[in-house]
């Protein structure tokens, strides 16, 4: 069950951080919900070396650090998912 709440946990932050980065980002939805939960592992960690990860109530501190560790590694896999990509179809043509 653990493994389903991360994949739909990053599903959702994956998409608010493709909302709140302007422009078009072109990685495919597949992706943005890798890194959707990279940015929520990483969130995760930094909240605990904060140690703000279990406090009572809602942890407000620990989603608002998942969702910027989110904004920042869409934003930069989808700058390194077009420059791969860019390459590849530089070669091909």
């Amino acid at each position: 069950m653990g493994w389903l709440w991360a994949i739909i946990v990053g599903f959702v932050l994956g998409l608010i951080a493709k909302a709140i980065i302007p422009g078009k980002q072109h990685s495919p939805i597949w992706l943005v919900t890798i890194f959707g939960i990279i940015g929520g592992v990483v969130g995760n960690s930094l909240a605990s070396a904060f140690g703000i990860r279990d406090t009572s109530g809602i942890d407000w501190g620990r989603h608002v650090l998942q969702l910027i560790a989110a904004v920042v590694i869409v934003g930069v896999g989808d700058m390194l998912y077009m420059a791969i990509r860019g390459n590849k179809r530089r070669t091909r043509a």
